[in-house]
């Protein structure tokens, strides 16, 4: 999935779509979602549940935040295998929830946005990853990042 994408279903839309038992999110619609913004993901901890998330992903061992901002996106060929995702890959799936997306086509010199939907118009689930990352000054972030290019089961 591309850098921005579209969510303007509203959330209880959504969580009876996805036959969602906890919601723990109240997100505003939003046509222009970038990374480091807050997202909504649908996962199975026992139940399942929408939550709020932050889009984007930090790694278990990282010390600064920011790194997040730059991994919005896994390479479904590597992530099994790279240290950053190997375990949420394994444990925290989700859906990230959306109306659309954004690619860019390029002409000349100019990049032209493409809103890529549904025919149907309908909110769908995109694959991804979750993770819970504690900062250094024990505060706790929920973050979400895409799986582009394949189908992953719940």
């Amino acid at each position: 999935m591309c850098g921005r994408f579209v969510r303007i279903t509203p959330i209880p839309v959504i969580a009876k779509k996805f036959k969602v038992q906890k919601v723990f999110a109240d997100l505003t619609p939003s046509y222009n979602i970038a990374p480091s913004q807050e997202v909504v993901i649908i996962n199975d901890e026992g139940v399942r549940q929408l939550i709020q998330s932050k889009w984007g992903f930090i790694p278990s061992w990282a010390k600064d935040p920011s790194i997040g901002n730059k991994m919005i996106n896994a390479r479904s060929e590597t992530v099994s295998e790279k240290p950053a995702f190997r375990s949420a890959f394994k444990k925290k799936r989700c859906l990230v929830i959306a109306d659309g997306f954004y690619e860019w086509r390029t002409e000349g010199k100019r990049k032209f946005p493409m809103y890529i939907r549904l025919k149907s118009g309908e909110t769908f689930g995109i694959a991804g990853l979750y993770n819970i990352w504690t900062s250094p000054d024990g505060s706790i972030h929920a973050l979400a990042r895409s799986l582009p290019r394949r189908q992953m089961k719940w």
